[in-house]
């Protein structure tokens, strides 16, 4: 549903988007709008909407995940909104990346754009969520926003709780490299096969007249 993205900045911007405010409490709606590429972003819920404890996936400004977390944690105090509104989180993921030879972990944000909530879906609770500044709507099919089913809920929470970071290869077969590590080190070789579930990567270098796989690390490669 949503695609992992390249971490856009490490610091969060300093500009806050403005926050659009409704006169009125959101009606059910009678638009039929849908997309191919995602479910569409909603202006209101229906009038039938369960209301029941579930996760529902809210859009964001991309780069102010975190901003508009802390905005709606702090909409939900003021707003004496805790009976409905339980949780926000931002999925995020560990990673292991090389920078002028150097590892370093860095903490990137697994669906850019995107932000989970625990709520039980009224006007009230999608009043506070969707006006909140930065907030651009929530996702769902037709009028009705999705609650995520527990199997995708699991899911993202479990790619959470990964133990350790884990290395993003920029690398892909068939593309050449440079070794960067070991007895092949500055060895410039073509990437042959890969086994991301072992971080391993096999690259054919060209040794006394011959090319010859070698299998490394993925940190001990790096993109030419």
């Amino acid at each position: 549903m949503y695609d992992d993205a390249e971490d856009k900045d490490e610091q969060e911007p300093d500009y806050d988007p403005e926050p659009v405010y409704l006169e009125t409490k959101p009606t059910k709606s009678s638009s039929n709008d849908s997309s191919d590429s995602m479910p569409p972003l909603l202006d209101a819920p229906l009038a039938n909407t369960d209301n029941s404890r579930q996760w529902y996936v809210v859009h964001c400004y991309s780069g102010y995940e975190n901003k508009v977390r802390y905005s709606i944690e702090q909409r939900i105090e003021t707003m004496g909104m805790r009976d409905k509104i339980f949780d926000v989180i931002v999925p995020t993921q560990e990673e292991i990346e090389v920078k002028e030879g150097k590892r370093r972990t860095v903490e990137r944000r697994v669906f850019p754009g995107y932000i989970l909530v625990e709520m039980k879906m009224d006007e009230d609770s999608w009043y506070v969520v969707r006006n909140t500044p930065g907030v651009t709507g929530f996702v769902g099919m037709g009028n009705d926003p999705t609650p995520l089913r527990p199997e995708e809920v699991k899911a993202i929470i479990d790619r959470m709780e990964t133990s350790g970071p884990h290395f993003v290869p920029k690398f892909r077969v068939g593309e050449r490299v440079r070794i960067i590590d070991g007895p092949f080190n500055d060895f410039i070789g073509t990437v042959a096969a890969m086994e991301a579930e072992k971080s391993k990567v096999r690259v054919m270098v060209n040794f006394f007249g011959r090319d010859t796989p070698v299998e490394l690390d993925f940190l001990e490669v790096e993109k030419v």
